[in-house]
């Protein structure tokens, strides 16, 4: 699925869209106004796309584009339907199954153990707990 997401972000408009033929921005005034967002926030230049389509470019440049497309991947997995499909089916399949596993249990054990009442400690494990800690 991750996969599939960040192949889709990567054709969504390549880098070169952002430029007219002689190198200028396509948007002209209102980016002037875009780069003062941008330079205010990470947030503001990751709501804008051609803030976004930039920040590619120079991280591409700098061999780390990966980084926004898993960001972008993430956030383009929080709008689909099948989040909550993969939701409700942890929620009633997987979890269940989790609460009567070992890798569960085990430390539920141990931890009911540690609150077992005093009394039922011996002398030696309440000393033991009294002088190491």
């Amino acid at each position: 699925m991750f996969t599939r997401a960040v192949s889709r972000l990567s054709r969504k408009r390549p880098p070169s869209d952002i430029h007219d033929g002689d190198g200028s921005s396509s948007s002209g005034h209102q980016s002037l106004k875009s780069t003062a967002k941008w330079a205010s926030s990470l947030e503001n230049l990751l709501e804008d796309p051609e803030g976004v389509q930039r920040f590619r470019e120079f991280l591409k440049k700098e061999f780390s584009e990966e980084n926004v497309l898993f960001w972008l991947a993430c956030e383009d997995f929080k709008k689909t339907e099948d989040r909550k499909q993969i939701f409700n089916l942890m929620k009633y399949d997987s979890y269940s199954r989790f609460l009567k596993s070992d890798l569960f249990l085990k430390p539920k054990r141990t931890e009911e153990e540690e609150e077992e009442p005093p009394d039922a400690q011996t002398a030696a494990k309440r000393a033991s707990r009294i002088y190491n800690t």
